[in-house]
């Protein structure tokens, strides 16, 4: 059985092989002994929130959960229901609690679950706070002489109001109702389910509201190939609504990572909506403070902060690393690749439905399609790329050491015909190419996964140099 160790966000293992009752409980523990002993004093608090999303399992998990922390003497409010895991860190903070455990495996496919730790200030705990987590495990703690009590609560009802007073919800409404703009929620069978509905008060079309722990036999992760319902719906209405605006907003498994398809039906990564909301919050906002981004974001981010003369703030991959800098600093916007996106207005946590909002009032002041949005800053900075990303499975470990070893003593100095320029290793090795163009080589922390990114000028450039890479890979595993 693989040792417990935490990735990006959290703990997860396949359910029945790694995540398991007794292991739920081990962690359970040492994560209630670290966050009291990390927030208890700030705090004065005994609280202990756990929620759970609709994966197989979740709330039986949860309600071991609960069951763990009350009998080492603490209270703990547990979930009534499913909710997003940005609920769940909302109701951290808001209720002054040590910090929330939440059952979810986010973006997984459906084997497995884990479990998010969150601190008091409402978001992923830093990296020293795991693995003081991971170091608590060997050294079990003893159950209270008192124990402590377990109530229930809503995790929607406070979180909604919060997000609705984030933005200029007529406006929104009123375009919905006016039928000048349709909006399709693909909430993939997770957590998301019913909750843009809950906020707006207007018709929307959700898709894939029903829970499945199968998640339709795919993942539930904002990915093109997920999403071929969501394409089909939107360009069905585009032919029979011409004129009007329509959007695709897709949630993943506990939405806290978001994407899009504009009204032509073609998909928005975060690397686009990024920019698009920079642009918004900004402009029509007229809010100020620092841009994060990770070392996989686009460079149209920093050009877009620039134009604004909003400071930039480059971190490492992972949501933890831009919380830590949005816990210290005045930040407008925190992003990554994958989907999640925060804001300094907020708690230090990726919500993917405050994102939606945001993209919505976006679309319903500006009057335009994202894609027009995104393409009218494209121009405005005189800068167009195209991006991808590809997980390269290795054959084991010693693989992975093997590459790692090759990188540190023999970095490439030529990708793809284009000299290497610079290299970053902040988190893996990312290449600056003598035509502007990057690559990214990056290691899984947990499994044997090659992580290979790019953004180059056209989509064949893209294609080439993951190719190069994935060659340099299986030529020097050995």
């Amino acid at each position: 059985m693989d040792a417990i160790k935490f990735g990006t966000d959290g703990w997860r293992g396949v359910i029945a092989a790694d995540f398991t009752m007794k292991r739920v409980a081990l962690v359970a523990t040492a994560a209630t002994k670290i966050l009291a002993d990390s927030y208890g004093k700030a705090t004065g608090s005994r609280t202990v929130v756990v929620g759970y999303d609709r994966r197989f399992m979740a709330e039986t998990f949860a309600k071991k959960t609960a069951e763990v922390v009350q009998s080492l003497g603490f209270d703990v409010l547990l979930s009534e229901s499913y909710a997003p895991t940005p609920a769940f860190s909302w109701a951290a903070n808001h209720q002054n609690a040590l910090g929330a455990l939440v059952l979810t495996a986010s973006h997984n496919p459906a084997s497995y679950l884990g479990l998010k730790v969150k601190g008091a200030f409402g978001g992923s705990v830093p990296p020293e706070i795991t693995q003081k987590i991971e170091a608590q495990l060997a050294h079990p703690s003893v159950s209270a002489q008192t124990p402590g009590k377990i109530q229930s609560f809503d995790p929607w009802s406070s979180y909604c109001e919060a997000l609705r007073s984030k933005v200029n919800l007529a406006s929104i409404q009123n375009l919905i109702t006016q039928g000048k703009l349709t909006v399709f929620a693909d909430v993939m069978h997770g957590a998301a389910a019913g909750g843009l509905s809950k906020i707006l008060n207007v018709p929307i079309q959700e898709l894939n509201s029903s829970r499945d722990p199968l998640f339709g036999g795919g993942a539930p992760e904002p990915l093109p190939r997920y999403l071929s319902q969501l394409f089909r719906h939107i360009r069905t209405h585009r032919r029979q609504t011409e004129g009007t605006l329509r959007v695709g907003l897709v949630f993943d498994g506990d939405s806290d990572r978001i994407a899009a398809v504009d009204g032509q039906g073609n998909f928005l990564s975060s690397q686009i909506l990024i920019p698009i909301l920079i642009e918004h919050l900004a402009s029509r906002r007229q809010e100020t403070g620092e841009v994060v981004k990770t070392i996989s974001g686009s460079d149209l981010i920093p050009q877009i902060a620039q134009l604004y003369q909003l400071p930039l703030h480059e971190t490492p991959i992972g949501y933890k690393y831009i919380a830590d800098r949005m816990v210290s600093t005045q930040v407008l916007l925190g992003g990554e690749e994958s989907g999640g996106i925060g804001y300094g207005t907020h708690i230090p946590e990726r919500d993917a439905l405050l994102s939606a909002l945001y993209l919505l009032e976006a679309i319903a002041q500006s009057g335009m399609d994202l894609s027009q949005l995104y393409k009218r800053l494209q121009e405005q900075v005189g800068y167009t790329s195209v991006y991808d990303r590809i997980d390269l499975h290795l054959a084991g470990m010693d693989e992975r050491s093997r590459l790692l070893n090759q990188l540190q003593t023999q970095p490439p100095t030529e990708i793809n015909g284009q000299a290497v320029v610079d290299c970053l290793t902040i988190d893996g090795y990312k290449f600056r190419l003598a035509d502007g163009s990057w690559l990214l080589i990056r290691f899984s922390g947990t499994e044997p996964v090659l992580r290979l990114y790019c953004e180059a000028s056209t989509p064949e450039q893209v294609r080439q140099t993951l190719n190069w890479a994935k060659d340099w890979a299986n030529r020097n595993q050995g």
